[in-house]
C-alpha cells in the first residue's frame, strides 16, 4: 500500500461503482423506512460550479449520506434553473441559442459536480427550460387560474430598459435591475398576477411552526409581508368637495402633522399635472426612482407642491400643504401619507429639506419641547405630548383613543394593511415558461386547452433587437380561439423564473407523466426534511415557495402548507482580491505571493484588497477542477467543513488546502497500520465511542467543523496508540465515520481493511454509553499559579491522595529543585496548586 493517497485513481473508481450500482438512487415511496429528504437550492448554469457550490453540496451530500448509514430512505436530488435572462444576453453577445447555450453549461457543471463525489440520484435530475418540466408548471398556472388565485389587470411596474422586462420589487436593488444593474423605470402594463396577498395571515402565522428556520429569515419574511394595524382617513381639501385617502399606522401622532403627500400616480397628480409641466416633469423624474422600502430610505426625498391645503381632521382650521413626493408608493396603503416629521425619519428629511414644521408629539424620556431638534426622529416608546385630550396616553392608548374617535365621527376606520402585493408574474422575454393563455376578441381571456399542453417556445428565434422575441415572431403567437375558432393570439409574456424554483421540489418528490406529481407519492417524501441555501433567498425564493405550496393545497393539489421542516443558510466562501497597477481586478492565479505580492505575467506590483465573497467581476473566484486535479475531491470537501463554522464565511486559503490534504494522508496511513492485535486500549475505547456518538450529533446539528474536530482529535490519539485490539476496533469504525465526509477514501480505507461491500451501505457505528461517561479526569498541577504538569486521575481521588500524586511527579520535583511547599490548594476534579 502506497503511504499516499491517490486520489486520482480512487476518486474515479468509486464513483463509477457507485454509479453502476445505483446505490444513490431512491426507494419508492412505499418504502417503509423513515423519509429523508435532503435538497439544496438547485444552480443556475451559468457554465462552471464555484467554491460555494462546492461548499453548499458538500454540506447536503455529508448528512445525505449519514442519514443513508442511519436506516432512512434518502431523496437526494440535483436539477438545474434553466430558464433566465442570462441566457438571452448569452444569445445576444455570443449568437448562440439560449437553449445551445444553457445545455451546454448543464453538461459542463453536471461534470463537475460528478467529480466531488456527491451522493445525488441523478434518476431525477430536471431542467426547468426543458417542456416536460415547464409544460406541468403550466397545468399547475391553469389550475390556479381556474381556483381565482391568478387575474390580469393594468398596473405600475418596475420595467429595465436593458434586458427589456418587468422586474418584481425584490428584483430591484438600490433602484437599479438585480442582474442588469440598469436603473429601473416605472411603467404602465397589463399583468398577470397571483393572488400572494390572500395568504397573507397564513404566511405569517406559518412561521411560527417553523422552528428549524433561522430566526432571521422568519424576521425578514415577517417584515416583508408587513402587516399594520392603522386608520384609513380622508383630509378634506381646502374649498372643495373631495378630500384625500390617507392609511397611517400612527394615528397617534396626527397631532404631529406638518404635511400630506400623494404619490405621483395618485390621481390628484395626474389630475393637476395635465395644465403643469412642471408637475408633469416631476412625475416624470419619480418614475425612476426605485420602489423598494430599502431604496426610499436611502434615496433623496423630493416633493413638488400642488399649491392645495387640506384641513386636519381634529382641527378643520389647521390647514396643511399637500405635496407629490417620490417617496410615496401608490400601490402602499392609498397612495397617499400625513407626514409627522418628529416621529418618521423619511418624513424629518423632508420636512427639513422644505422647511415644514417639525413638532414633537411623544415625549423622548423626560424631553416635552414642542419644538423637535437635530436630524434623527425619535420613533421609540413614550408618552403623547402636545396634542391636547392625547397628552398623557402611551403610543398604544392613543392610536386605539384616535381610531375610536375617527370611527365615532365618521371621518376614519380602523384597518389592517400589509406591505406584501400580489406577485406580478409577466416576463416579457423569450426564455421562460409561456404563460398558457389565448387572447381572442371576440371570446376575451381564455385558458389553453389542456390536450394542447406544453405550450412548447419555438426555437427559431432571433435577439438582433431589443425587446420580446416572442412578440415579434411571424407565426408562433397566431393560434385559432379555442372556443369560437376565429384567429387569435398567444399570451407572449412569459412567467417570472421565481414560478420555476416555488415547486421544483415536488417534482423532484414525484414525476408522472401525465401531470405535475403524484399527490400520495410526493406527501410521502415532503416537506423537505433539511433545505440549504444562501440567506440571500430570503424572501424572494423561499417565500415565493412557502405561497406556491399553500396555494396547491388550498386547491386540493396536496396536503402539506410547508415546503421546508428545517432550513440552513449557509455562509459564503471568500477570497482575497488583488488588482493591477493599472487598477484592473486579477485573478489569484495571475499573482505569485513570495514576501511581496506581484503579478505572474511580469512582476509588476499587485495591490491587495479585502476578503470579499468570490465573484466573477473581481476575479477572485477559485475554480475547484484545478483543486480536484491537484488535491482530490475528499481534500477539498474537508477543507469546506473544517475552518470555520457552516453558517459563517469561509476564506478560501492554498495554506488550508494543503493541510486538509496532509491530514487525509494521514488518515490513509493508519489504515496501513492495522494489524491482527489483542489486549484493550480502554483511552481509545473511550475516545472512539464520544467519536461515535459525538459526530452523529454534529452531522444531525450541520456543525460540521465540530465533527472534523473530532475526528482530528480520534486520528491523533490512535496514530500515538501502542497496537492493540481496541486500536484495530477505532481505525476499521474510522472508515464508516468520516464515510459521510470523505467518501472516496472512506471506500478505499473500508476495502483495504477487508470491509465487505461499500462503506455507505454499512450502518452507522453503534456507541456504548457507559463508554461515553467520563471515569477520569485530568487534573492541572500548578506552582505558585503556572501550569507544569497535568495528571490523569481517577474522578473520586480524594484530597490526600491528588496532593501526594502532585508532590510526586517528576516534573513538579524539578520546579521545586528542593523548595518546600508552603501551601497545598486542592480542588478535587480540576487542579493542585502548590505555593512555594
Amino acid at each position: 500500500m502506497s503511504t499516499r493517497f491517490n486520489p486520482f485513481k480512487a476518486d474515479g473508481h468509486w464513483q463509477k461503482i457507485w454509479e453502476e450500482t445505483g446505490v444513490f438512487t431512491a426507494p419508492p415511496a412505499s418504502d417503509p423506512r423513515p423519509k429523508a429528504y435532503v435538497l439544496e437550492m438547485f444552480p443556475y448554469p451559468s457554465g462552471r460550479i464555484h467554491m460555494g457550490h462546492v461548499r453548499n453540496y458538500t454540506m447536503g451530500d455529508v448528512l445525505a449520506r449519514y442519514k443513508g448509514m442511519t436506516g432512512h430512505a434518502v431523496l437526494h436530488p440535483m436539477g438545474w434553473d434553466s430558464f433566465g435572462m442570462p441566457a438571452e444576453n448569452a444569445a445576444m453577445e455570443k449568437k448562440v441559442h439560449p437553449g445551445d447555450w444553457t445545455r451546454s453549461n448543464i453538461e459542463a457543471m453536471k461534470k463537475q459536480l460528478k467529480r466531488l463525489g456527491l451522493a445525488i440520484d441523478w434518476t431525477r435530475e430536471l431542467s426547468t427550460c426543458e417542456p416536460e418540466y415547464y409544460g406541468q408548471e403550466q397545468a399547475l398556472f391553469l389550475d390556479m387560474y381556474k381556483a381565482g388565485l391568478v387575474y390580469r389587470k393594468e398596473s405600475t411596474v418596475n420595467w429595465d430598459p436593458v434586458d427589456m422586462t418587468v422586474l418584481a420589487n425584490e428584483q430591484v436593488i438600490d433602484g437599479r435591475g438585480w442582474r442588469s444593474g440598469a436603473l429601473v423605470e416605472k411603467k404602465k402594463l397589463n399583468q398577470w398576477f397571483l393572488k400572494i396577498t390572500d395568504f397573507a395571515d397564513e404566511l405569517l402565522e406559518g412561521l411560527e411552526t417553523l422552528d428549524q428556520w433561522p430566526e432571521k429569515v422568519r424576521l425578514m419574511q415577517e417584515n416583508w409581508i408587513g402587516k399594520s394595524q392603522g386608520l384609513n382617513l380622508t383630509f378634506n381639501l381646502v374649498g372643495g368637495d373631495d378630500g384625500i385617502d390617507v392609511f397611517t399606522t400612527r394615528p397617534d401622532t396626527l397631532f404631529g402633522a406638518s404635511f400630506v403627500a400623494i404619490a405621483a400616480e395618485h390621481p390628484l397628480a395626474q389630475a393637476l399635472a395635465e395644465n403643469a409641466p412642471r408637475l408633469q416633469d416631476f412625475i416624470a423624474d419619480c418614475k425612476k426612482g426605485g420602489t423598494t422600502a430599502a431604496e426610499i430610505e436611502t434615496a433623496e426625498k423630493k416633493g413638488f407642491n400642488t399649491g392645495l391645503s387640506v384641513e386636519h381632521p381634529l382641527d378643520p382650521s389647521w390647514h396643511l400643504p399637500v405635496y407629490v413626493a417620490n417617496f410615496v408608493l401608490m400601490d402602499y396603503g392609498t397612495g397617499a401619507v400625513f407626514g409627522c416629521p418628529a416621529h418618521d425619519q423619511r418624513d424629518l428629511d423632508f420636512a427639513r429639506k422644505y422647511d415644514l414644521p417639525v413638532r414633537r408629539v411623544v415625549a423622548e424620556g423626560d424631553n416635552e419641547d414642542l419644538e423637535f431638534e437635530g436630524d434623527v426622529a425619535y420613533t421609540g416608546p413614550g408618552r403623547i405630548v402636545n396634542s391636547h385630550w392625547l397628552n398623557g396616553m402611551t403610543v398604544d392608548d392613543g392610536k386605539a383613543a384616535v381610531i375610536a374617535k375617527a370611527q365615532h365621527e365618521g371621518w376614519g376606520e380602523g384597518q389592517t394593511q400589509y406591505r406584501l402585493r400580489d406577485w406580478g408574474v409577466s416576463r416579457q422575454r423569450y426564455w421562460g415558461t409561456p404563460i398558457p393563455i389565448i387572447h381572442c376578441d371576440f371570446c376575451g381571456v381564455l385558458p389553453v386547452p389542456r390536450s394542447q399542453l406544453p405550450v412548447k417556445l419555438p426555437e427559431d428565434v432571433t435577439f438582433d433587437v431589443p425587446g420580446n422575441p416572442l412578440d415579434r415572431h411571424p407565426t408562433w403567437k397566431n393560434v385559432l380561439c379555442p372556443n369560437c375558432k376565429e384567429p387569435a393570439r398567444r399570451e407572449t409574456d412569459t412567467l417570472d423564473t421565481f414560478a420555476d424554483s416555488s415547486w421544483y421540489f415536488i417534482r423532484f418528490a414525484s414525476q408522472p407523466d401525465d401531470k405535475p406529481f403524484d399527490r400520495e407519492e410526493a406527501e410521502a417524501w415532503l416537506p423537505v426534511g433539511q433545505y440549504i441555501g444562501g440567506i440571500e433567498h430570503a424572501i424572494l425564493h423561499l417565500l415565493y415557495a412557502r405561497f406556491w405550496t399553500r396555494a396547491l393545497e388550498r386547491i386540493g393539489k396536496i396536503g402539506i402548507t410547508e415546503p421546508f421542516a428545517a432550513l440552513f443558510t449557509q455562509g459564503m466562501v471568500t477570497h482575497e482580491t488583488y488588482k493591477s497597477p493599472e487598477g484592473a481586478w486579477l485573478s489569484p492565479e495571475d499573482v505569485r505571493i513570495a514576501g511581496e505580492v506581484v503579478t505572474t505575467l511580469d512582476g509588476a506590483p499587485v495591490t491587495r484588497g479585502r476578503i470579499e465573497k468570490m465573484s466573477k467581476s473581481k476575479k477572485n473566484v477559485v475554480d475547484p477542477d484545478p483543486m480536484f486535479d491537484q488535491y482530490g475531491a475528499d481534500a477539498v470537501r474537508w477543507f469546506m467543513l473544517s475552518d470555520s463554522p457552516p453558517e459563517r464565511d469561509l476564506e478560501w486559503s492554498e495554506s488550508g488546502i494543503e493541510g486538509t490534504w496532509r491530514f487525509v494522508n494521514r488518515i490513509w496511513r493508519l489504515f496501513d497500520t492495522i494489524e491482527d492485535a489483542t489486549g484493550e486500549d480502554k483511552a481509545i475505547d473511550k475516545l472512539l465511542h464520544k467519536a461515535i456518538a459525538g459526530i452523529a450529533v454534529d452531522i444531525e446539528a450541520l456543525t460540521f467543523n465540530k465533527a472534523v474536530a473530532k475526528v482530528h482529535e480520534l486520528v491523533n490519539a490512535i496514530e500515538k496508540a501502542p497496537p492493540s485490539a481496541s486500536r484495530t476496533t477505532a481505525i476499521r469504525t474510522l472508515a464508516r465515520l468520516i464515510a459521510p465526509m470523505l467518501p472516496h477514501l472512506a471506500e478505499e480505507g473500508w476495502a483495504h481493511v477487508g470491509g465487505a461491500g461499500l462503506v455507505f451501505t454499512q450502518p452507522w457505528p453503534d456507541h456504548d454509553p457507559v463508554l461515553l461517561v467520563d471515569d477520569e479526569v485530568t487534573i492541572a498541577v500548578q506552582v505558585n499559579g503556572k501550569l507544569r504538569d497535568t495528571l490523569t486521575v481517577a474522578k473520586d481521588m480524594d484530597k490526600d491522595a491528588l496532593q501526594a500524586l502532585a508532590l510526586s511527579s517528576d516534573k513538579i520535583i524539578r520546579t521545586l529543585d528542593g523548595a518546600t511547599p508552603k501551601k497545598v490548594i486542592v480542588v478535587p476534579g480540576r487542579l493542585v496548586n502548590i505555593v512555594a
